[in-house]
């Protein structure tokens, strides 16, 4: 029944002859190992041998930003979608009610890349053999949720289930890991590594930057008055995450300034957001002078950095009032890339022992910047089309504008960047199938033969993942 509710050829050309190899090809890697390299899945999910996900309510709806975002621009409350208020007030709890809702409303993602998570989730996975509506609502429920009870639906199942080969989290600077610790204690053979994220401590534009600073001097066990003492504490948290098997760090701005600053200044500024009056333009420096110190640390420790920019955070005041961050409200803002990265590639570019990921909501900044730097700079790589991008048409736009300037092996493969453990494997098909599309394309139009298209393919499904990220 899942082929008729999922055409096996989903995401290929209707051109016959196109879609004939994007077929071969994507048969060809559709059940290789999934690399996960940066998202926000819980790691306490795979903690314990015993956790569930919950209901269904709780593994599809609650936590994640892509489905209730898509309910609550139609004028559902996020309060009937059971969203935690910052305040505790009343919430809906009945997860029947909840899961009503969403199958209520489920049409709203046709045409989606949400919507082509979902019905392979459901389709794939748990395979439900009819179409989610508001009739069907309570029969899926229940089928959900008597799988769910089982023991082969259990993350730790799951994972084994979908091939992960690694996963990894994203985890704040003063974070103890101790889930991770759990987890390589266990005795259990999944990877799970977790991702250096610094931002809660750089960015002093937060409002609870002082406490997260508090946080970290309590981790380190000294009180941090300095600039010069939070990068010597940054440097020894980023030693003990890559002795936790970190490769990786994080950052996410909203714009990709950055700035070889001195240490006078830096001092200046990091004195004035002690006291509780620094400025908007002392926190875009400051985040500027942190990347570029980031990039620095990572010439040294060997860890490979991200750069996430182009992502106006919190833009409805109301929702972030109620309900806090990361609750569907952060929009793709312009970026400029050639003058705000110079300080970095002129100090970093060329040194064979760094490597920046770039990555942007921003997907006008592809052709005219981002792809002609990651084709010159030894140490720049072109993160996979992110968040608003990560979709078929975001795929073809981004291998149009992206490829022919700076060859496939200056991008990365596919990033998930999920924080809904099951739509890995739905993401990561998504991926494979436009690739496997794509490539065929360049097959048919002579660019290139269907042997150096079949070397080509593993490579985008997680070969150049893996090598980039040092996976392995």
């Amino acid at each position: 029944m899942s082929e008729q509710l999922l055409s096996p050829d989903r995401f290929f050309s209707p051109d016959p002859g196109q879609r004939r190899v994007a077929r071969e090809l994507y048969e060809g890697i559709a059940g290789l190992p999934i690399v996960s390299p940066h998202g926000h899945v819980d790691p306490t999910l795979l903690a314990d041998q015993d956790a569930t996900f919950g209901t269904p309510a709780d593994l599809f709806i609650i936590p994640d930003h892509y489905v209730f975002r898509m309910l609550y621009s139609q004028g559902v409350p996020l309060e009937a979608l059971g969203i935690p208020r910052r305040d505790g007030g009343p919430v809906e709890t009945d997860h029947r009610k909840i899961w009503q809702t969403f199958a209520e409303h489920f049409y709203l993602f046709r045409g989606t890349p949400s919507g082509a998570w979902l019905a392979h989730e459901l389709y794939e996975i748990f395979g439900i053999k009819q179409k989610l509506n508001g009739a069907t609502a309570q029969a899926t429920y229940d089928e959900l949720a008597a799988k769910l009870a089982t023991p082969e639906y259990r993350p730790r199942a799951l994972f084994e289930r979908f091939k992960i080969e690694v996963l990894c989290t994203t985890d704040g600077a003063a974070d103890s890991l101790e889930y991770h610790k759990k987890i390589r204690e266990s005795g259990w053979g999944g990877v799970v590594r977790p991702t250096f994220r610094p931002d809660a401590v750089t960015n002093l534009a937060l409002p609870a930057w002082k406490a997260n600073l508090d946080a970290l001097s309590a981790v380190v066990g000294r009180e941090i008055t300095t600039a010069k003492a939070l990068i010597t504490a940054l440097e020894e948290r980023r030693a003990f995450f890559k002795q936790m098997g970190a490769t990786s760090t994080d950052s996410g701005v909203e714009t990709p300034y950055t700035e070889a600053m001195s240490p006078a200044d830096a001092e200046a500024i990091f004195a004035r957001a002690l006291a509780g009056v620094a400025t908007a333009e002392d926190a875009r420096r400051f985040t500027g002078y942190m990347a570029y110190e980031m990039a620095r640390m990572s010439v040294e420790d060997g860890l490979v950095m991200q750069f996430h920019s182009g992502c106006y955070r919190n833009h409805n005041p109301l929702v972030f009032a109620k309900f806090g961050a990361d609750k569907g409200h952060d929009i793709p803002v312009e970026t400029e890339w050639v003058r705000n990265l110079k300080p970095i590639t002129d100090a970093f570019g060329n040194n064979p022992n760094f490597t920046m990921i770039l990555f942007t909501m921003d997907e006008t900044g592809y052709s005219r910047e981002m792809a002609p730097l990651a084709g010159h700079y030894p140490a720049l790589k072109l993160g996979p089309p992110w968040w608003f991008q990560d979709s078929l048409n975001g795929m073809a736009r981004y291998f149009d504008q992206v490829m022919e300037t700076a060859g496939l092996y200056n991008t990365t493969g596919f990033i998930d960047d999920t924080r809904a453990f099951v739509s890995i494997p739905a993401r990561h098909d998504v991926w494979r199938r436009a690739s496997a599309n794509w490539l065929a394309g360049l097959v048919v139009r002579g660019l290139i033969d269907e042997s150096d298209a079949a070397e080509m393919a593993p490579d985008m499904a997680n070969g150049l993942c893996r090598r980039t990220f040092k996976l392995g």
